[in-house]
């Protein structure tokens, strides 16, 4: 009987994952279209670091903001 349990936590555990990288993708398109510039172009081929580290501090928060929907 635990076992079905914890397959169940598991099972609900990778949907939840799944769903929040979702949101994450959908969020980084929206910032993506928000800008005026290509973030990847900017980053990339500019060496645009300001850039980088705004596009990484939004991904980290939108990752915490996410996993705390899901822990509860």
């Amino acid at each position: 009987m635990t076992d079905i349990l914890s397959l169940k936590y598991v099972y609900a555990s990778v949907i939840y994952s799944l769903i929040g990288i979702f949101i994450l993708v959908i969020s980084f398109v929206i910032l993506e279209k928000i800008t005026p510039e290509n973030i990847y172009k900017e980053i990339v081929q500019k060496g645009n670091t300001a850039l980088a580290i705004i596009a990484g501090a939004f991904i980290i928060a939108v990752a915490i903001i996410i996993s705390s929907a899901i822990h509860g």
